[in-house]
């Protein structure tokens, strides 16, 4: 399943951001969220909105772990926010795999294009950002059944909002 949106501005993107949470939330989580696009796409601006919706998330300061490489927010699911966009070619660090394999966790890897195909979980949502004529392009990809149910979710909160499906 794939899902395309016009994002206008910053706005709508912490928008999308918030109303990825509540998906999460109410598909019951368990998903890895991989984003991919160049700098200043909006892929920090997108956390920023998803972790302030999570519960616990109105004590978290967002901020692009490029480098620290992971920040650990504390939400309900806990957020481990990763950026790989310094590792290019480098090993990633156990941390990371720890994260996505327990299940339990909220795991987002911004430049997830640096994470080796061996690492990818089986359930995951890889969203990524193009430019276009007005603001940006998201085409959300679902991996796995959760993910799927997921992004079924997303599709029907996107709606009537300004975040919209983008048609062609």
């Amino acid at each position: 399943m794939q899902l395309l949106l016009r994002l206008q501005n910053s706005e709508a993107t912490q928008e999308l951001g918030a109303l990825l949470a509540e998906s999460i939330m109410h598909s019951g989580g368990g998903v890895a969220l991989f984003l991919k696009g160049t700098l200043g796409a909006g892929k920090t601006t997108l956390v920023r909105g998803l972790v302030s919706a999570l519960p616990g998330g109105d004590n978290a300061e967002v901020s692009s772990p490029s480098f620290n490489i992971c920040n650990i927010y504390p939400t309900q699911p806990e957020t481990a926010h990763y950026d790989l966009y310094r590792l290019e070619g480098a090993p990633v660090d156990d941390s990371l795999y720890d994260h996505i394999e327990d299940g339990a966790s909220l795991t987002i890897v911004e430049w997830a294009e640096y994470l080796p195909e061996d690492a990818r979980p089986d359930h995951a949502l890889t969203l990524a950002w193009q430019p276009c004529d007005s603001g940006r392009l998201v085409t959300i990809q679902a991996t796995g059944d959760k993910a799927e149910t997921i992004l079924a979710e997303l599709a029907s909160r996107t709606a009537g909002c300004t975040v919209s499906p983008h048609a062609g």
